[in-house]
C-alpha cells in the first residue's frame, strides 16, 4: 500500500511546482500575492517530499508508471536513497530561496519578476522529475527540461553579456546530452535491453554472456560522463561561469538547489544502478574517470583562486567541488559512495550561503569584486559571518558539514588504496583554504580603503534571513546528520 502512495505523492512533487508556474503567472499585477503563492507552493512541495520521505521508510520503495513509450522502457517513476536526498535538499532551499529571492529582485528593481519566479517554479519540477526518474529516459526527458525552464533565468536581464552566457550555457549542455548521453543510452539499451535504474547495475549479465568487454565499457563511461554536462567535468565546464551573468538568486539555483545537482546526482546515479560499482572496479578502461575528476578539481581550484570577481571565483570553486562528487563516486568504494552522497547535500548548502552573501554584498554595497571587501564584514557582519560558515563548510573544517562528506570520501579512498584521490583531497583543501580564508580576514581585519565612507549597512532583512538559515543549516547538518546520512548510507552499503 505505501509503494501506491508513493507513485501519487511522486505525481504530486512533480505537478505541485508546475501548478504554482501558471498560478503566478498570473499574478504579475500583485507582487504580494505572486510572492505568497511562490512560497506557499514552496512550503507544499517540502511536506509532500518529506512525505514521501516517511512512506519510503516505511515500506522501502515504490512507483508508478505513467506510459509505456517502449516494449520494457516507459516513462517510470521511483524512489530510493540517492533521488530522495536530491529532492528533500532541492524542496528545503527552495523554501529559503525564494524568500532570498523576494529581498533581492525588489531591493535591485529586477525587471520581468514574475517570469523569473514562474521559471523557478518550473525548474523545481523538473528537479523533481530528475530525482524521482525510475529509468536512464525518464531522467534524460526531465534533465532537457530543466536545461530549457533556466535558460530564462540565465538570460534574464537580457543584455548583451547576459545572452551571450544563455548562449554558451545552452549550447554546451545541449550539445554534451544529445551528442554524447543520448548516444550512450542508445548504446547501453541496445547491449542491455534495459535502461531501468537497478541495484548493482544491469551490465553484469552481458558481461557474463561476452556481449560487452572492457573496452566498450569504458567508452560508454566516457559517453556517459561527459554527456552529463551539468557535472561540469573539464573540458565542458565553460557554461558554468559564463552563467555567472545571471541575478544572484539564479546563480544560487544553478550551483546549489537544481542545474549542477542534477548534474552530478545523474554521475552518481548511472555509476550506482547503470554500470554498478563492483563492474566498474574490476574495469581497467574505467579508471581514467578518477584521474579527470581530480585533475577537475585541482585545475579547477587553482584558476578559483586567480578570480577578483567574487561570482566567478565561487563559480569555479562550484565546478571543483562538483568534481569531488565525481571523484567520490569513481573511487568505487562504498565508503567513498557515501561520501558523494552526502557532498550532494553538503555542498548545496554551503555554496548557496556563499552565493547569497554575494548577492547580499552587491544588494547593500554594490561591490563585486574580491578587492573590493576590506572591512565590510563590520558593516555586514551578519553577511560575512555566514559567508565564513559556507566557506568553512567548502574547506571541509568541522563543525560544519562539508566536514562529514571529505571524512567519508577520505575514508573511501584509502580503503580503495587510491592515493591519488587521498593527495587531491588533502591539496585540494589547502587550496580552498587558499582563495576563501582571505576573504574572511579582509572583511573582518583590514581597514577599509583611505577615504571611504560606506554609508550602508545590512542588505533586505529577507536576504539575511535566508542566508543566516542555510548557514545555521550547514552546522546543524553537522551534528544532526540524520536523515542524509541514513540515505546516503543505504546507498552506499545497499542497505
Amino acid at each position: 500500500m505505501g509503494g501506491e502512495f508513493i507513485g501519487v505523492s511522486i505525481l504530486w512533487a512533480i505537478l505541485i511546482p508546475a501548478a504554482g508556474a501558471l498560478v503566478i503567472s498570473q499574478l504579475g499585477r500583485w507582487p504580494n500575492l505572486r510572492e505568497t503563492v511562490t512560497l506557499v507552493t514552496a512550503g507544499a512541495l517540502l511536506i509532500d517530499v518529506m512525505w514521501i520521505a516517511e512512506l519510503f521508510s516505511r515500506s522501502g520503495g515504490g512507483g508508478l508508471t505513467l506510459w509505456e513509450m517502449f516494449p520494457g522502457l516507459g516513462l517510470t517513476f521511483t524512489v530510493e536513497p540517492l533521488g530522495l536526498i536530491f529532492a528533500l535538499v532541492a524542496s528545503s532551499l527552495w523554501i529559503v530561496n525564494s524568500i532570498y529571492s523576494i529581498g533581492y529582485m525588489r531591493g535591485n528593481g529586477e525587471a520581468n519578476q514574475t517570469r523569473f519566479y514562474v521559471c523557478f517554479a518550473l525548474a523545481l519540477a523538473s528537479t523533481m522529475w530528475v530525482a524521482f526518474s525510475g529509468n536512464m529516459l525518464t531522467l534524460f526527458i526531465g534533465y532537457e527540461i530543466l536545461t530549457l525552464s533556466t535558460y530564462p533565468l540565465v538570460t534574464h536581464s537580457g543584455k548583451p553579456e547576459a545572452v551571450r552566457g544563455g548562449r554558451t550555457y545552452l549550447g554546451i549542455l545541449i550539445a554534451t546530452s544529445i551528442g554524447l548521453l543520448l548516444l550512450g543510452m542508445l548504446m547501453m539499451w541496445n547491449v542491455a535491453g534495459t535502461l531501468d535504474f537497478t541495484p548493482g547495475g544491469i551490465l553484469a549479465a552481458p558481461v557474463a554472456a561476452g556481449d560487452i568487454d572492457g573496452r566498450m565499457i569504458g567508452l560508454l563511461l566516457f559517453l556517459f560522463m561527459f554527456g552529463i554536462g551539468k557535472a561540469a567535468l573539464m573540458p565542458f565546464h565553460r557554461w558554468l561561469p559564463a552563467a555567472m551573468v545571471a541575478p544572484t538568486p539564479v546563480s544560487a539555483l544553478l550551483h546549489a538547489v537544481a542545474v549542477v545537482k542534477a548534474g552530478v546526482f545523474t554521475v552518481v546515479k548511472v555509476i550506482v544502478y547503470l554500470f554498478g560499482v563492483d563492474l566498474l572496479a574490476g574495469t581497467a578502461e574505467a579508471s581514467w574517470l578518477l584521474y579527470v575528476a581530480s585533475f577537475t578539481i585541482i585545475a579547477a581550484s587553482v584558476i578559483a583562486l586567480q578570480q577578483d570577481n567574487l561570482k566567478r571565483r565561487l563559480a569555479y570553486s562550484t565546478v571543483s567541488q562538483l568534481a569531488y562528487v565525481v571523484m567520490a563516486a569513481a573511487i568505487l568504494a562504498p565508503i567513498s559512495i557515501v561520501g558523494a552522497a552526502m557532498h550532494i547535500a553538503a555542498h548545496a548548502f554551503g555554496k548557496i550561503t556563499l552565493f547569497f552573501a554575494a548577492g547580499s554584498i552587491y544588494t547593500a554595497a554594490h561591490k563585486t569584486e574580491v578587492s573590493q571587501l576590506d572591512g565590510i564584514g563590520r558593516r555586514m557582519p551578519w553577511t560575512m559571518g555566514a559567508f565564513a560558515v559556507g566557506a568553512l563548510s567548502m574547506i571541509g573544517v568541522p563543525p560544519t558539514v562539508g566536514f562529514i562528506s571529505k571524512w567519508f570520501i577520505l575514508q573511501g579512498a584509502m580503503q580503495a588504496e587510491q592515493y591519488v584521490a587521498v593527495a587531491v583531497v588533502f591539496v585540494s583543501t589547502l587550496l580552498n583554504a587558499a582563495y576563501f580564508l582571505p576573504i574572511v580576514y579582509a572583511a573582518f581585519f583590514k581597514d577599509p580603503p583611505d577615504g571611504e565612507q560606506p554609508d550602508h549597512g545590512e542588505a533586505p532583512l529577507p536576504i539575511v534571513i535566508a542566508l543566516t538559515t542555510t548557514a545555521a543549516g550547514t552546522v546543524l547538518l553537522f551534528f544532526l546528520p540524520g536523515l542524509p546520512l541514513y540515505l546516503a548510507w543505504q546507498l552506499g552499503t545497499g542497505g
